[in-house]
């Protein structure tokens, strides 16, 4: 793009769900991976995709390093990240892509992979809709920690919406490729139910996610059920494995136990 000026969609959450100072979002994150669930003893296998919450860094930052920690051995290796997560904020028809050419945050720009959305723009429900991504938290939050465990990639945001699981799969096939393809889904589980009910209805979420039964994930379980159910249903295309590595709420993290919200981190290799 020399000559060029880039298109830069600015850091919306930066301040509120993480620091906006880079020494102190670094600490952040260190704090994040320093509490994360341990690594297993042995070999393990290189995820293929991620499942990680989005919540303020206090909250659920260490049960999504539970995840991020798993890709130390692709540092190198991983030079694209497909990541998708619910749009919060805007009613969105399908999945919406960003129309920008690189994503901002405090360590700085993340560019989007523009030859990889040229190639999905024109699948079943998916265009480009930059209202879906100019405030939503739950693919932003992720670029830090991609930032930090990751080289050189770029990355493919998108933001889905009232979205099929046919849609969802059918991207995600499109985009997978092979190891230099990381997978990211962004979802948060259960919202403001109090501690020991949270823990329950988790617990059986987890369970349909391990065993890939995607139609036992309402939308009420998990935020981002729709793009969730949709790489299940790759991974059960391709006869792959989802592990859980992590299951907490905010009252294990950073909050009361009144009303809490639930995180997951799980790996699909």
């Amino acid at each position: 793009m020399s000559g060029t000026v880039l298109r830069v969609r600015p850091a919306a959450v930066a301040g509120t769900f993480y620091p906006n100072a880079p020494t102190s979002l670094r600490q952040a994150l260190q704090h994040s991976f320093d509490a994360a669930a341990p690594l297993p003893s042995g070999e393990a296998r290189v995820p293929k995709a991620l499942v990680v919450p989005h919540a303020g860094y206090q909250y659920s930052g260490p049960i999504a390093a539970s995840a991020y920690a798993r890709l130390g051995e692709a540092r190198h290796a991983v030079r694209r990240v497909v990541l998708a997560g619910p749009s919060h904020r805007v009613y969105l028809r399908g999945l919406g892509l960003s129309s920008a050419d690189a994503f901002d945050t405090p360590l700085g720009l993340v560019r989007v992979d523009t030859e990889l959305r040229d190639e999905v723009v024109g699948l079943p429900g998916v265009h480009i809709n930059d209202a879906a991504h100019a405030y939503e938290h739950s693919l932003e939050v992720q670029l830090p920690f991609l930032q930090t465990v990751l080289d050189n990639f770029t990355f493919l945001p998108l933001s889905v919406g009232d979205a099929t699981t046919d849609e969802v799969a059918a991207v995600l096939e499109a985009c997978w490729g092979g190891p230099e393809t990381l997978v990211v889904v962004s979802t948060d589980l259960s919202h403001y139910l109090p501690y020991a009910e949270a823990r329950g209805v988790d617990a059986c979420t987890a369970a349909a996610i391990v065993g890939s039964l995607s139609r036992r994930i309402s939308d009420t379980a998990a935020c981002g059920a729709r793009a969730l159910r949709g790489l299940l249903r790759v991974a059960t295309e391709r006869n792959l494995t989802v592990e859980q590595l992590d299951l907490r709420n905010s009252g294990d993290t950073a909050g009361g136990h009144d009303k809490v919200v639930g995180y997951g981190a799980f790996a699909v290799a």
